[in-house]
């Protein structure tokens, strides 16, 4: 306890810095999980919280007995599991390639240019992509150079979810990488050296001393991508989506939006999203424990 009180008054500073960031979590992500308890109510702004008549589990009951509880679980699910597949390793893949590349001019040209796309906003990005995907943007314009037929990409539903991951991929690529290029830094140069004097080609060395190296941040970044593999933010969905590919692109988050938002139906889209939430909890507890025990990496 003394440690931990001359450790407090000796980083004051350091952790009066922190004060902002907690105070934040504290009000905007602790405090607003009391009014959680409306997913078991018939809320009614004019009522309150604690004056709406509860109604149990029947909220929960309704979504689960929904027309719409397969299609938006399948297209979450399925979204995710394409930013796992392909969105997850993309920046891995770059890290390592970036790690290769001997010329740091060449190095600083390519991570600036992969790390911009992050910096555009969500909104200049869906339309750029819509630009890009519509009747006659670039995308037809190559295709009908090339003899192809013109395709609409953005009112054929089996392509939204290609469309959607590959745009995030781009945006996101560089910018991911970061944590990658920085655990690959920490590698004692010393073992690559011992490698080079034991005759190791490049990939002996990127299997035994690279990958093993930042395997640990590998497997906690995994770890929360699955911990939130019920999750897709719901503004560049609305903003890429139509009626006519309501099928696979509609998701979780954008049902509640409408039912919460634009439906007031505030007891509903609490329930689907608590629901949502107990989820993502359950994998992140899963995900975390099996990664304990097979490879003795895990959050916590």
């Amino acid at each position: 306890m003394r440690t931990a009180i001359s450790t407090l008054v000796k980083h004051k500073y350091v952790y009066f810095m922190l004060l902002p960031v907690l105070v934040y979590y504290f009000l905007f992500h602790y405090v607003p999980m009391a009014g959680a308890i409306i997913a078991f109510k018939n809320y009614t702004p004019a009522r309150g919280i604690m004056d709406s008549p509860w109604v149990g589990l029947a909220n929960f009951k309704d979504f689960f007995e929904s027309v719409y509880l397969w299609r938006l679980v399948r297209n979450t699910l399925t979204i995710n599991l394409y930013e796992l597949l392909i969105g997850f390793p993309a920046p891995i893949i770059l890290a390592l390639l970036l790690n290769e590349v001997r010329s740091r001019m060449f190095k600083r040209t390519v991570q600036t240019i992969t790390y911009l796309p992050h910096f555009i906003s969500v909104v200049v990005a869906v339309g750029m992509v819509l630009d890009f995907f519509s009747s006659d943007g670039i995308i037809n314009a190559l295709v009908a150079k090339l003899g192809g037929e013109p395709v609409s990409y953005m009112t054929e539903p089996n392509l939204f979810y290609s469309i959607f991951v590959g745009s995030n991929v781009w945006q996101h690529l560089g910018w991911k990488s970061i944590i990658y290029l920085a655990a690959l830094s920490a590698i004692d140069p010393a073992l690559y050296e011992a490698a080079n004097v034991d005759g190791a080609g490049r990939w002996a060395k990127l299997r035994h001393i690279t990958l093993p190296g930042i395997t640990p941040i590998i497997v906690i970044m995994l770890i929360l991508q699955i911990g939130s593999m019920m999750t897709v933010g719901f503004e560049k969905v609305m903003l890429m989506y139509n009626p006519s590919i309501y099928e696979t692109a509609d998701v979780i988050s954008t049902f509640v939006y409408r039912k919460g938002l634009q439906d007031m139906n505030y007891s509903y889209s609490t329930a689907v999203g608590l629901f949502n939430s107990a989820i993502n909890f359950t994998l992140l507890i899963l995900a975390n424990t099996i990664s304990r025990k097979i490879s003795e990496n895990s959050l916590w």
